[in-house]
């Protein structure tokens, strides 16, 4: 089988959304961390890089495995290996809060993604079967600072944020919810009380609020943007390493 895809300027840059700098960065990432050793059995066909490449084409695209083979010139067997072994190498690292903590500011949300995968997934009101994904960002770069478990869609966004163990990382960092996370340890906006209107000062902290809080719903949009994420056919922990995955190819992107 001959391949068209190879790890060159015009193919990382078309078909994975990076350019060439960022790709060297996510390649060394995962140099770094073992990707190029060798596993017991047959010996890869395909060099680190196009490895790499082929997932993230496979993350960018949602392609199936059957038809992103013949792109590189190999069987679905292995481009099923290279996301199984390199996936999980790809994961973020969740950030500490940095020294001036208090001067920053941090954004939650929840999102769902379509799912096949009905031991995680769960049928929710707006997608049949979805998993519940808890994101924190950071509202300055806009950068993914951590990303929870995937819960089922049926979650709601509070309880997931206090059962996903997001809060750990945000230990002296304001974060700003949605009017959901009452009970979160959020700053959320000014709720309306039966027979009592919002004060003026209210209504302009709610509108500040939502402001804000808009960037991480650009983000999440931003994250979709890999459209393995508007309908994920992975099962098990593949979700929860694409996610992982996806997030840092989005921080290099803004980062670089």
């Amino acid at each position: 089988m001959a391949g068209v895809l190879r790890a060159e300027r015009v193919w990382v840059e078309t078909f994975a959304g990076l350019r060439v700098t960022q790709f060297a960065r996510l390649l060394r990432v995962v140099r770094e961390r073992g990707g190029d050793g060798t596993l017991r059995g047959r010996p890869w066909s395909l060099p680190l890089a196009e490895r790499v490449l082929m997932v993230a084409v496979y993350y960018r695209t949602n392609l199936t495995m059957r038809r992103l083979g013949p792109l590189f010139g190999v069987f679905s067997s292995t481009v099923c290996r290279a996301v199984r072994r390199l996936g999980p190498l790809l994961t973020i690292e969740p950030v500490s809060p940095p020294a001036e903590a208090a001067d920053r500011l941090w954004i939650v949300d929840g999102t769902l993604i379509p799912l096949r995968d009905r031991s995680v997934a769960a049928s929710s009101r707006t997608c049949r079967f979805s998993a519940n994904v808890q994101v924190i960002v950071d509202a300055d770069p806009r950068l993914v600072v951590a990303a929870a478990r995937p819960m089922p869609g049926t979650t709601a966004d509070a309880h997931a944020g206090r059962t996903s163990g997001l809060s750990r990382h945000c230990q002296g960092v304001t974060v700003l919810g949605d009017g959901a996370c009452l009970t979160c340890e959020m700053a959320v906006p000014h709720r309306k009380r039966p027979g009592r209107p919002l004060l003026m000062a209210e209504e302009d902290d709610n509108a500040e609020h939502r402001r804000v809080r808009a960037r991480v719903e650009h983000v999440i949009g931003r994250l979709k943007n890999h459209k393995i994420l508007r309908g994920c056919r992975q099962r098990g922990e593949g979700l929860h390493h694409t996610v992982q995955a996806v997030a840092p190819m989005h921080n290099l992107v803004l980062a670089s």
